[in-house]
């Protein structure tokens, strides 16, 4: 049973000041778990403003896109291809995006996106529904002065 155990809870191995380093880097490994899991389902109703707004400054192949969502984001989304290929798929699908074929510099064949005229409309709403949505969360987790002050009006 013991045998069992370690292998489940490194830190059943240690003792004293020891087994509650391991404890803690066990603690620690699964908070950061935690979050990743958190991050994800945070990120699915975003994923489509977060792929538009990749393609804002222009055309992309799939990995670019992945790419620029992970250089704009400073390295905090890094997203699979299995979650942005599907994405912008379904956004070419409803119009928009739009996409051709290219030939890069390696003479593979490569599908290029870029944002039609409703995916740039779509983009602005988004844009100005996550604004109004980031002051509401501001104002919730502000000063406490301002929600003091809100609610005595």
């Amino acid at each position: 049973m013991r045998c069992a155990k370690a292998a489940l809870l490194p830190s059943a191995a240690f003792s004293g000041p020891m087994r509650y380093v391991a404890n803690r880097a066990l603690t620690l490994s699964l908070a950061r778990v935690k979050f990743r899991l958190m991050e994800g389902e945070m990120l699915k109703g975003h994923l489509d403003m977060i792929v538009l707004a990749a393609l804002a400054d222009g055309p992309a192949h799939g990995y670019a896109v992945i790419q620029e969502i992970h250089r704009r984001s400073g390295g905090a989304f890094d997203l699979p291809e299995g979650t942005i290929y599907p994405a912008l798929h379904r956004l070419e699908q409803s119009g928009l995006l739009n996409s051709r074929w290219t030939t890069g510099e390696s003479a593979r064949q490569r599908r290029v996106y870029s944002l039609t005229r409703g995916g740039r409309r779509a983009l602005a709403d988004q844009r100005a529904v996550w604004q109004r949505f980031t002051d509401a969360i501001g104002g919730l987790l502000g000063a406490a002065g301002n929600a003091t002050a809100r609610s005595n009006r």
